[in-house]
């Protein structure tokens, strides 16, 4: 387990990145145009423009927490860095399902507000996919040692 769990976590560091630019949902504000594509990427952008504070917090949530638990992982899993390190690893992944429900709370109200039209994409499901792999990857890396 051990050996293949070192390279499932290298894999993460590729496909996060895929799937910070994958589309998340599709957003319009009237039914009969067609959506917009909302990655995590393009939604940052857009909150850098309207709230610096929160999009610091969601870019440190989407993009940091997870790259740099998976970095250390790696870091661990390779010996290069101590198994100490895994608890603060730990919580790193789980700031990073802060983001995951963030996007669900945004669906769920912009669903429930009824003014626009709002569809989850295959990037919602690739992203969450990310996040729950390296949590598991993270849990079992610990029990391996």
């Amino acid at each position: 387990m051990m050996r293949g769990s070192r390279w499932l976590n290298l894999a993460l560091l590729v496909l996060f990145p895929v799937s910070w630019f994958a589309p998340l949902l599709r957003a319009g504000l009237l039914p009969f145009f067609d959506l917009d594509a909302i990655s995590v990427i393009s939604g940052l952008q857009a909150l850098w423009q309207k709230d610096v504070a929160l999009a610091l917090l969601v870019t440190f949530l989407a993009l940091f927490a997870p790259y740099v638990k998976t970095l250390g992982l790696a870091l661990v899993q390779f010996d290069l860095a101590s198994p100490r390190l895994m608890p603060v690893l730990r919580e790193l992944g789980r700031l990073a399902m802060a983001d995951i429900f963030l996007m669900a709370l945004y669906i769920v109200l912009a669903k429930g507000v009824g003014l626009g039209r709002v569809e989850t994409a295959w990037g919602l499901y690739f992203f969450t996919g990310c996040i729950l792999a390296s949590l598991a990857l993270s849990h079992f890396g610990a029990k391996d040692r």
